[in-house]
């Protein structure tokens, strides 16, 4: 009896290295799709959500990633990076703030690490897959690694055809959860030559903040 307990747990451990070397394969090929395009254009929803505190959040963005370089429209903020500097231009309060990449501006969660993110830091499963307007989307389950980590755990739907990320769902230890959805997603689109580049005539009457 204790052999076959044994058998069975092995069996049971063994699947489940596999499904996570499976759903971290499948999220390596979205990161290398990714990588191989000259620009991405994305036109996303967001939606923020807490039963408890009763938030109900809904709001849409779009961004453009070329390399290190983006332009994200969210919120009423635009964060513009030239791969040097990052440009936070809040309309509202007619301010922007200029900060040197890896300087006192938190650039840590970049657009372009929306594709990126779950390269490390977590452990991998497989999860639902469901077919959505014709799309087979696979989840994989992550759970971060680290127990100083906010979130509990982030489902990533992939669209297997195209290897290209469908949505993100993000469930925190507090009982909110953000829903992530890629309405469009565009590639190697032309791009004007100044996409990147910030013009300060543009904003005459704005209040610069130099944080670097």
């Amino acid at each position: 009896m204790k052999k076959i307990i044994v058998l069975l747990v092995m069996i049971t451990l063994n699947s489940y290295a596999q499904d996570a070397t499976k759903a971290k394969a499948l999220l390596d090929k979205v990161s290398a799709t990714a990588k191989s395009y000259k620009n991405i254009q994305i036109d996303f929803s967001y939606k923020l959500e807490n039963t408890k505190e009763k938030v109900n959040q809904n709001s849409k963005g779009n961004v453009t990633l070329s390399g290190s370089q983006y332009l994200l429209n969210f919120m009423g903020v635009t964060k513009l990076s030239d791969g040097k500097k990052i440009y936070t231009i809040s309309t509202e309060d007619e301010e922007i703030s200029i900060a040197n990449i890896g300087g006192s501006d938190d650039d840590a969660d970049t657009p372009a690490k929306m594709l990126t993110f779950f390269n490390k830091g977590f452990k991998y499963a497989w999860d639902i897959s469901q077919n959505v307007s014709g799309k087979k989307i696979q989840y994989v389950k992550l759970i971060p690694i680290s127990s100083k980590d906010d979130r509990k755990q982030i489902l990533v739907g992939v669209d297997t055809k195209t290897n290209q990320i469908y949505n993100t769902i993000t469930q925190s230890k507090n009982g909110t959860k953000v829903t992530l959805s890629v309405n469009t997603f565009k590639t190697n689109q032309a791009l004007p030559k100044n996409q990147f580049t910030f013009a300060a005539s543009k904003y005459p009457n704005y209040y610069i903040n130099k944080l670097d």
